[in-house]
């Protein structure tokens, strides 16, 4: 104690300038002792200014003071981790000029030192477990954490880097590949305007020599041109920015994962690790696959065909132009698709004054719009098990046991299709039991509740087929219909959504037409099942 006190006396009465005992001292306004003599010879120079404005030099509020200056605090420039003490300008000098403290690591100002030193044992922490998970002193090396797998902290700070780096390596090629899809976008979305543009063009040519009702149908054409490139347009936009958004977040991550790296304190590196170095899961680990097409070029040639056959007879021919511009899109991934047969001419189908294709006539002409549908698990009632790679549906005797999910219908034995169905879509059920239900829904159906607000027909979201061999019945929005029977076991449905057409068709050797809808189509729609007793069960055959 009492040299610390002679200690404190010699830095009380000691010229900082000099740094020997003051000799007739003086004060100046901030408080600071001089001897006369230095003072007057710096007062008029450089130093004098300086020492007028040491003011700032004092550590403020927020600032990190020095834990050796007695009286009013400097503001310190550099901690030391192993004395676990901050110092300003003048206290630091031992560090740059004694040998003693060579080995001492000076770092930027931190204000968690204290965070280096063991609760248990007051020692700074060198080491780290990793059995623990935490940093460690030596002592607790040898008692609590005996035994473990212990390091120092500069070992695992030199392990963790290494994987901190691998990390960021992984995020820097995630961007690069996200940058590339993004360019394939952008150049796709001006493919998409530059056809559109062409087709618009070139359908206005051609219609502008027909008589006036093919002048009001051409309007009509570049009007469905122009609103599928602005919806395909969107979409490609939409996943562009999503693009955009997720390497915002990536940099961000990176740059978190930078400024760990970068930290000198190994301690703040291995508490912070954790949390900076985890990395969410990709959520679009697949990269965008863009087929090149020619856009709405299949208008073009049905329009041109349309002006050749229409100046031999118009009541004679049809027109597709329609369908070819609701089936235009950006094939960002593969579509399942099945087509065989011919289409033949039955009567003829208008919507907003224009020709539609018309339906088929046989099966073979159906078989060319066929779709893939599987059923969706996360859609199963629970009294249902699906098998057959989700394609069939059964009515079981005891609950299945699947994990909750806000999709699953809770109340009714039903279930919906994974695939969504937009354009020209058929499909076949193959069914057996008492009564099943053969249905189109759209997804926004409720889950839950009674039969009004989640039963397949019982609301306007859904359109249904009760098949039973004897009296079928179609159902929507409450309103029953009987329709004509007997039916087979399998069940047939034709699907046009930009006609608002839906057919149910009983299949056997020939094609039976069950019941037609015509309305409007809204959203795009799911295939349903609604199995009404034990042992029914229903799936969808593949196609031939």
């Amino acid at each position: 104690m009492e040299q610390k006190g002679v200690h404190l006396d010699q830095e009380t009465f000691s010229c900082s300038i000099c740094l020997d005992l003051l000799k007739d001292p003086v004060t100046i306004p901030c408080g600071h002792s001089y001897c006369m003599s230095c003072i007057q010879t710096h007062w008029d120079g450089e130093d004098g200014q300086n020492l007028h404005s040491s003011d700032h030099c004092y550590a403020g509020a927020e600032d990190v003071v020095c834990d050796v200056c007695t009286g009013r605090k400097l503001k310190a420039v550099q901690s030391c981790l192993v004395c676990l003490v901050s110092y300003c300008h003048k206290h630091l000098q031992p560090h740059h000029e004694s040998a003693a403290f060579k080995k001492h690591k000076l770092v930027d100002l931190s204000e968690k030192l204290q965070e280096n030193v063991c609760s248990c044992h007051d020692e700074v922490m060198k080491m780290f477990c990793r059995t623990d998970g935490q940093c460690i002193c030596y002592l607790c090396s040898v008692e609590e954490h005996k035994g473990h797998d212990t390091v120092s902290s500069a070992a695992e700070r030199t392990e963790r880097q290494k994987e901190l780096e691998l990390s960021r390596q992984k995020i820097q090629q995630r961007i690069k590949d996200k940058q590339k899809d993004v360019k394939a976008l952008q150049q796709e979305a001006e493919n998409i305007s530059r056809c559109a543009d062409e087709a618009a063009e070139k359908n206005r040519k051609i219609l502008t020599e027909l008589i006036r009702l093919l002048e009001e149908r051409r309007s009509d054409v570049e009007r469905q041109i122009r609103s599928k490139e602005e919806t395909e347009v969107s979409r490609v936009k939409e996943l562009e920015r999503k693009l955009e958004q997720e390497m915002t977040e990536l940099r961000r991550k990176d740059a978190e994962m930078d400024k760990l790296a970068q930290t000198h304190d190994h301690n703040q590196f291995l508490l912070q690790y954790p949390s900076v170095s985890t990395l969410r899961e990709d959520p679009d680990s697949s990269h965008v696959h863009v087929r090149p097409q020619s856009y709405f070029e299949d208008v073009t040639t049905a329009v041109s065909e349309l002006r050749e056959k229409l100046q031999l007879s118009l009541t004679e021919e049809r027109t597709n132009i329609s369908l070819s511009i609701s089936q235009t899109q950006v094939l960002l991934e593969p579509e399942p698709q099945t087509r065989a047969g011919f289409l033949l001419e039955p009567e003829p189908q208008t919507r907003a004054g224009f020709l539609l294709e018309p339906e088929p006539q046989t099966r073979t002409g159906f078989l060319r719009y066929s779709r893939k549908i599987t059923l969706d698990p996360n859609t199963v009632n629970e009294e249902l098990s699906l098998s057959k790679k989700n394609k069939r549906g059964t009515f079981m005797s005891r609950k299945q046991n699947y994990p909750d999910h806000p999709d699953r219908f809770s109340d009714k034995w039903q279930v919906l299709s994974r695939e969504s169905l937009t354009g020209r879509c058929y499909w076949e059920v193959e069914w057996r039991g008492v009564q099943v239900g053969v249905a189109v829904v759209y997804k926004d159906i409720k889950r839950k509740g009674d039969c009004d607000e989640c039963g397949f027909g019982w609301n306007d979201k859904s359109w249904v087929l009760y098949s039973n061999y004897n009296s079928p019945s179609f159902l929507h929005n409450s309103v029953e219909s009987s329709v004509p029977g007997p039916v087979s076991s399998r069940i047939g449905v034709y699907l046009d959504h930009t006609a608002g057409i839906l057919s149910f068709y009983s299949v056997s050797e020939t094609m039976t037409l069950i019941h037609r809808v015509q309305t409007t189509f809204t959203k795009p729609l799911y295939a349903g099942l609604w199995l009404w007793c034990y042992g029914s069960t229903a799936h969808f055959p593949k196609l031939h």
